[in-house]
């Protein structure tokens, strides 16, 4: 969706030759600021060690400076993080550890040991896997993601930051779950990257035939009046329903009308719908659209 506004907003096809090729570069560049804002979560953790060690050099030092809690450092899901092939192959390969300021790391570890859920979790003398879990999931979900300086810093490095923000925050939220078993090489199973490609070049192809099966529906609405998002939703579903076989009708309107409401005008969801649901009806009753339904199949 976001690469097809990109297209028409260039409003030059030549700049898009490859819709592919360039959907595969907003890919990597999404993985780009997936691993950057990894690696920020378990550089902040692994910061307990740098913290003491500092504080332990000063030429006066306080007894809390000769007794910092590094327990976070140990954490059980920092070390499955650091230990992941995966993880540190795409650390080096993008070369992230050069692109952060470290004060960043300082700053958010900073505000980490002063929040009350850092207190809590190093007054624990035992370890568990919840709390483990816990513990760095707050570094991303509280200090980072809320963080509107931390976002602002953040947007200067990456372009899409704003785009891609809610995708990379469910993403964090999974791979946390299974940091071992993620191949941070490739973000999209084959499936899920067959299906985009395919979705796209369907819609890139097929925008003419689209336009005509949408323009009459819009009744007393101007086509060029109405939001480019809204136009390129439509076209998304149309190619959908009549497309792709296995992908059931209500579930095509359903997820777009979602869509229209998440990205685009507050009334996008209600006329996405309409216009959708009234297309939807017309190809059915022509006989245009064939789907699969694996139960009676069953």
């Amino acid at each position: 969706m976001q690469l097809l506004y990109m297209i028409e907003c260039a409003n030059d096809t030549h700049l898009f030759k490859n819709p592919v090729a360039e959907l595969q570069k907003q890919l990597d560049k999404s993985r780009e600021l997936f691993i950057t804002l990894i690696y920020i979560v378990t550089e902040v953790a692994k910061y307990a060690e740098t913290d003491a060690r500092v504080r332990a050099s000063k030429n006066i030092t306080t007894y809390e400076d000769l007794h910092v809690n590094i327990k976070i450092a140990g954490n059980e899901l920092l070390w499955k993080i650091l230990e992941s092939a995966s993880f540190q192959k795409e650390v080096e390969a993008d070369s992230t550890a050069a692109k952060i300021d470290r004060e960043w790391i300082k700053k958010l570890y900073t505000d980490l040991t002063e929040s009350d859920q850092y207190k809590k979790y190093i007054a624990q003398q035992s370890r568990d896997a919840a709390s483990e879990k816990a513990i760095i999931e707050f570094i991303f979900t509280d200090l980072m993601m809320a963080n509107e300086v931390f976002e602002s810093y953040m947007e200067e490095l990456y372009n899409n930051w704003d785009d891609d923000m809610e995708m990379i925050g469910q993403l964090m939220m999974k791979y946390l779950s299974k940091p071992a078993a993620s191949n941070l090489q490739k973000m999209l199973t084959d499936e899920k990257w067959n299906f985009a490609k395919s979705l796209l070049t369907t819609v890139f192809n097929k925008k003419q035939y689209c336009l005509e099966l949408i323009k009459p529906k819009l009744k007393n609405w101007d086509a060029e009046r109405i939001a480019l998002l809204d136009m390129i939703i439509m076209q998304m579903g149309v190619c959908e329903l009549l497309y792709f076989e296995t992908i059931p009708t209500k579930v095509t309107i359903n997820e777009y009308i979602d869509l229209a409401k998440d990205y685009s005008t507050p009334q996008s969801g209600q006329f996405v719908n309409g216009i959708l649901d009234n297309i939807h009806k017309e190809l059915l009753a022509e006989g245009k659209i064939h789907k699969i339904d694996f139960k009676s199949r069953n």
